[in-house]
């Protein structure tokens, strides 16, 4: 009804109706799949136009049902390309020209292209009163194509709007400045045919295999895929797996392959892969090879070792045997053995006691074998070491008494006999000290401060310097106060490499606290002056 209205020519619209009606009809029997797009297509056909403007003298133009219209386009791609359009129209009234270029975009289908294009370009009109005139012109539109061979199509249908600005100044009176400069909008349409050109032939379906893994044990599964490509788009294709070996199970693009029970050996997993809508040429294969290997008879792989890998006399050490099948059957470990000691423990696990067993290394050793009857062996050794002596300790030699009353700080003749003793020891032991601990009573610390460590550091000085003479060197000599009380001094040999720890003790400082002499020196007496001479 609207093309009718528009064209106001009844002919020219019944005509272009019946065509379409009959393409219509056509599109069953006519539908061609699409393949590769053309490198350029060529439009030729019937074209009407109304200008939809009116111009000076002329006043308003109407349709001009005689007309040819042509397009080139180049594509650059499947859906883009540059045209090159071309449109006359002509008639008692006047006539017009079009020749524009711009883009086209087309949606190829299945059986039918869609497109649209925008164009600039030159708009020449002829009014039959006036001189020829030429405008910019612009083309808005798109249609229909039928594929019917791979060389033609049928336009079903083009509609376009059709711009043009003109300038009939010089025939236009002052008063009717709108038809000095008129611009023109009015409705094209086309139908015809499509040449195509520079069709590339079409691709052929493929498929490619590849397997994963590649190699495989017996009973291992393989996977198979498969990747088509150069079917046409959008279509549901069919997948059908087959294998020369094994069991198949496929979905899709991808198939599993169970080769339980299989013998070693090289195989082929096939797929093969079809458009079931395309009757010709919509089929391809594609083979991927892989190897079954039967399981090997590899001996069991062991490993020993001891913890701690060397002990004193009479202690023990832990044992461990690791023991694996490379082809993963199951395994067992035993037949332990040792070159000394006393072994005790089952499987994988032993302890050594070496309990009277000789310095030196003792040899270790198991059996391992796997359920075919596979055998491995692994040894360790235990280094078997004697205790080390004990470390040198200090120890407590002898002590004194201090019984003085007066001199509760005095060392008397027994305690100096017993000084000697300790003197005679450091003299054979040249390089062990002596450690002197004075002790106290509470009763009487309370009475002489100092007491304690008096009756440490009076021992010190018999031991240095004493009537005796035993001159100990005073380096190797410490003197300290003790905390558990009693009227005595205590005696600690310290050998060399051993320290003195005893708790309850405190070094004395000797710059505040001397000895106190056995026999302190009476101060001298002064002379007499003598009387002066006479």
């Amino acid at each position: 009804m609207s093309l009718c209205r528009v064209a106001r020519y009844g002919g020219a619209c019944s005509g272009i109706l019946l065509l379409m009606l009959a393409v219509v009809l056509m599109l069953p029997t006519v539908a061609l799949a699409q393949e590769n797009p053309p490198k350029a297509d060529v439009f030729v056909g019937y074209q009407w136009l109304n200008p939809g403007g009116a111009v000076p003298i002329q006043g308003q133009l109407g349709g001009i049902p005689q007309g040819v219209g042509s397009t080139f386009t180049y594509n650059f791609s499947e859906h883009w390309g540059l045209s090159f359009d071309y449109g006359g129209n002509w008639n008692k009234t006047g006539n017009e020209t079009t020749a524009a270029v711009g883009p086209r975009f087309m949606w190829r289908m299945e059986g039918i292209n869609l497109f649209a294009h925008t164009l600039l370009g030159l708009n020449r009109l002829t009014p039959k009163a006036l001189e020829p005139n030429n405008g910019i012109g612009a083309v808005l539109g798109g249609g229909m194509d039928l594929p019917v061979t791979k060389r033609l199509s049928i336009r079903l249908f083009e509609a376009d709007w059709v711009w043009a600005k003109h300038n009939f100044s010089s025939f236009a009176p002052p008063t009717q400045p709108q038809l000095q400069r008129p611009g023109l909008s009015g409705a094209r349409l086309r139908a015809g045919l499509v040449f195509n050109f520079g069709i590339e032939p079409p691709i052929p379906p493929a498929a490619a295999c590849s397997v994963q893994p590649a190699e495989v044990m017996v009973g291992e599964p393989v996977t198979v895929t498969v990747a088509p490509s150069n079917f046409k788009k959008d279509r549901a294709l069919s997948y059908n797996w087959s294998s020369t070996g094994g069991k198949v199970e496929g979905k899709d693009t991808t198939a599993h392959i169970d080769t339980t029970g299989m013998t070693g050996g090289s195989y082929t997993a096939t797929a093969r892969v079809s458009d079931p809508k395309t009757k010709k040429g919509g089929e391809a294969s594609c083979n991927a090879s892989f190897t079954v290997k039967e399981p090997p008879k590899n001996p069991p792989v062991m490993s020993c070792s001891a913890n701690p890998a060397s002990v004193l006399t009479g202690t023990a050490s832990n044992l461990t045997c690791e023991c694996k099948s490379p082809d993963g059957v199951p395994v067992t470990v035993g037949g332990w053995s040792a070159s000394g000691g006393k072994l005790s423990g089952s499987g994988s696990a032993a302890s050594l006691d070496t309990t009277g067993a000789p310095a030196g290394p003792i040899s270790i050793s198991a059996t391992c074998a796997d359920s075919r009857g596979l055998t491995a062996s692994a040894s360790t050794s235990v280094n078997v070491d004697v205790p080390p002596p004990p470390p040198p300790q200090a120890s407590k030699l002898s002590e004194c008494d201090f019984p003085n009353k007066v001199k509760p700080w005095r060392v008397d003749n027994t305690c100096k006999a017993i000084l000697d003793d300790v003197a005679l020891r450091l003299q054979r032991e040249a390089d062990a000290k002596v450690v002197v601990i004075g002790q106290a009573d509470e009763a009487e610390s309370k009475k002489r401060k100092n007491l304690a460590a008096e009756r440490a550091l009076n021992s010190k000085a018999y031991l240095s310097g004493g009537e005796a003479k035993q001159a100990i060197d005073p380096s190797r000599m410490e003197v300290r106060t003790g905390s558990t009380g009693g009227q005595k001094a205590e005696y600690w040999v310290v050998p060399a490499g051993a320290t003195f720890n005893e708790a309850g003790t405190t070094p004395v400082d000797e710059s505040k606290v001397t000895a106190v002499p056995d026999h302190p020196r009476a101060p001298a007496k002064k002379k007499a002056a003598k009387p002066a001479a006479q």
